[in-house]
């Protein structure tokens, strides 16, 4: 996927200018797909270039005018084109899983504290993903179509951070274990 689709899908939601935007990717898409506002920026520019975006110019009192950026029909056109093209399963690069298999190597001990600040992260993100759910979707079962897709992605990435703490979960108390057990002394590699 490319930054170009995020910011489509995003301006088909709503119309905004590149500052909304940006917030949008900050409390939303930004879990999903990632983007610094100066790349958001240069992106817009080049799809308004490429006739993938329309801007208007929106006065604001007091303040320097904005531009308020929407989906234009050759931009809905690529990003129907991108819907329909295959998506290869995502690979996992997962740092801290490899350094949970390194501790059988060293101090067992040692690798509680980053786990548990994993643990405080995926929690916080948690309840700021149920508190968006509450927000923006009261009423399930009167979700519009859109609202409905709309959900069903924040709903995935609730399941996955129950997922993640679960595991989380079961890292530390496997941790604590070993180091309960006795096992926090090195080990040497077997050949």
């Amino acid at each position: 996927m490319a930054l170009e689709h995020a910011i489509l899908v995003s301006l088909l939601e709503r119309p905004g200018s590149g500052y909304e935007l940006a917030r949008r990717f900050d409390r939303s898409i930004g879990r999903f797909w990632t983007a610094t506002h100066q790349q958001i920026y240069r992106v817009l520019r080049r799809m308004e270039a490429d006739g993938w975006v329309r801007a208007e110019e929106v006065a604001q009192d007091g303040r320097p005018d904005k531009k308020v950026y929407s989906a234009a029909p050759p931009g809905r056109t690529a990003l129907a084109a991108w819907l329909r093209e295959p998506v290869e399963p995502e690979t996992v690069r997962h740092e801290l899983a490899v350094r949970i298999r390194a501790a059988a190597f060293d101090d067992p001990a040692a690798l509680i504290p980053e786990v548990e600040r994993h643990r405080e992260s995926h929690a916080t993100l948690l309840a700021r993903y149920l508190h968006g759910e509450q927000r923006d979707f009261p009423a399930p079962d009167a979700l519009a179509p859109r609202e409905r897709l709309q959900h069903v992605v924040l709903r995935g990435g609730i399941e996955y951070e129950r997922m993640t703490l679960a595991w989380l979960d079961d890292v530390l108390a496997t941790l604590r274990e070993l180091v309960a057990d006795g096992a926090g002394t090195p080990t040497a590699p077997s050949d």
